[in-house]
């Protein structure tokens, strides 16, 4: 029988470092400096807060909520930053904390899945914290897409189409997969 907590651990390292990480390096790569601190309005944020927010998401809910280190997080400012960083720092930033994140996950047994923990004064599961972290980096990774899509006019080719309708995931060069 197949180990069902291990196998949502291990899909979500995966989501996380595979297949989220590759595409905001690419977009990051296809937009210059101000592309990446731009926003289309003071209600919206730009790719450089997204990148700083997936950080904090991050570090905040598997780092410390489920790994235990401290939580120093002060999300307000990674919406209220203005001053460009370099897109080589914010992408260090994250893949820093992805790489954190992923060593607090492969430690993780699955019989903690359903221990009980305290993020954001909100209390959850650790498989609600993981679960919330996969589909929260995953909803920003698309908000991502669409600006450098909306910036620079042109296809990412994250996926190539075969003639006999397999996908090719472009941004790893990887295996086909069903479509």
């Amino acid at each position: 029988m197949v180990d069902l907590a291990q196998a949502f651990v291990d899909q979500s390292r995966r989501f996380l470092l595979a297949e989220y990480l590759p595409k905001i390096e690419r977009c990051v790569h296809a937009l210059s400096d101000e592309d990446v601190w731009w926003r289309p309005n003071d209600a919206s944020n730009s790719v450089g807060n997204l990148l700083l927010h997936l950080s904090g998401n991050v570090r905040q809910w598997i780092v410390s909520g489920v790994g235990g280190a401290p939580d120093a997080r002060r999300r307000q400012q990674e919406f209220d930053a203005r001053t460009p960083m370099a897109t080589t720092a914010l992408l260090a930033r994250l893949r820093e904390t992805l790489e954190d994140a992923d060593r607090v996950l492969a430690e993780l047994d699955g019989d903690r899945l359903l221990e009980p923990c305290r993020i954001q004064g909100l209390d959850v599961t650790v498989l609600e914290a993981v679960y919330h972290v996969v589909e929260h980096f995953s909803t920003h990774v698309g908000q991502i897409i669409y600006v450098t899509k909306l910036r620079t006019g042109r296809d990412l080719s994250f996926y190539e189409m075969a003639e006999d309708g397999s996908v090719r995931r472009g941004w790893l060069g990887g295996p086909t997969v069903p479509g």
